[in-house]
């Protein structure tokens, strides 16, 4: 048992009937941290759940109410599940998990242990709904399919993302090779999808090709607007009297450098009110931010944050470190 449950017990319950001036003891503040930090680790744990589960039925809903029925594709992994699907007789939600594991593989290695957790399990949800809930068939007019189509989709891969997965392994892979190349993020994915593109303009028809570029645009700017505008990176401005505390969380936790300002709080009726204060600085991927709002949580929760989406990064650690934390051999 927890010690400090057990001393919490002890004295609560067993104590009390022994020495009445035990209960003016007050109860050990560990306690009352582990307490916060336990409610704090639910509270983000269930607005997780849903926000994965809200992004699998909605990228069920545009898969099936849009692009299966009018036999559309969309790029990434999606893409290529509904071209192996139309080449083969492969089921779609089988190939969605199969055709996902290596990209969740190198999400375990590059990302978090707890990420590719999310992910995977997402993914699997995402097939059962594909293959047992029937959505109705919507319409059949080409430019709705791929604009609402898109929208949906995207919208199902935005939530996934802000509850700390995916849904569609692309931006995995992209992250993973462009620590390794002179190639932004954005730029492995309009090439990974132009390839997908190309052969479905092959398989299926030229057509169908330049419909799906829509549907990927659609996705992709919904996506954009589901997790508030983030790019590839995020600049992270953190304020608050535990500076310290969450400038060790960064640089241990997530392995990112920070950047520290000297500033003075600006809020006060008069200068002696205006106390100094460390201002944190640090850039992250999309992927990193549920994980950092979480940590920043447990530690200060009215800490104030504020986000900026940043193109692309050069220099620096981001790039060549990898996403996880690895424990060190005792």
């Amino acid at each position: 048992m927890n010690p400090n449950l057990k001393q919490f017990i002890i004295r609560s319950f067993i104590e009390p009937f022994r020495d009445k001036d035990l209960y003016k003891k007050p109860i050990q503040d560990d306690f009352v941290n582990e307490f916060i930090k336990l409610k704090v680790s639910i509270k983000h744990f269930f607005k997780d759940v849903i926000l994965l589960t809200l992004g699998m039925f909605s990228a069920g809903f545009g898969l099936k109410g849009f692009l299966l029925p009018n036999n559309f594709i969309d790029g990434g992994v999606t893409g290529i599940s509904l071209l192996t699907a139309h080449i083969t007789n492969i089921q779609l939600p089988i190939l969605i998990v199969l055709i996902n594991i290596p990209f969740i593989a190198i999400g375990f290695t590059q990302v978090s242990k707890t990420f590719a957790v999310k992910s995977f399990l997402a993914i699997i949800g995402l097939a059962i709904i594909v293959a047992m809930v029937n959505y109705p068939l919507i319409t059949q007019d080409k430019l709705l399919v791929s604009a609402f189509g898109g929208f949906f989709l995207g919208a199902g891969i935005g939530l996934s993302i802000r509850g700390g997965g995916v849904l569609d392994g692309t931006e995995v892979l992209a992250i993973y090779l462009s620590k390794n190349s002179s190639f932004t993020i954005g730029d492995i994915i309009l090439v990974f999808n132009i390839l997908i593109f190309s052969v479905g303009a092959y398989l299926l028809s030229v057509e169908t090709a330049l419909y799906a570029i829509l549907t990927y645009l659609a996705a992709s700017k919904t996506v954009d607007f589901i997790v508030v505008g983030i790019e590839e990176y995020t600049g992270v401005t953190i304020i608050s009297y535990q500076s310290e505390a969450i400038r060790k969380m960064i640089i241990e936790k997530l392995r990112r450098g920070v950047t520290i300002y000297k500033g003075k709080r600006g809020y006060g009726k008069d200068k002696s009110e205006l106390n100094n204060t460390d201002i944190i600085y640090t850039v992250i991927t999309r992927l990193e931010i549920a994980k950092l709002q979480t940590e920043i949580d447990l530690i200060d929760p009215e800490a104030f944050i504020i986000m900026s989406s940043i193109k692309d990064t050069k220099g620096g650690m981001i790039k060549k470190r990898s996403l996880s934390v690895k424990k060190k051999q005792v």
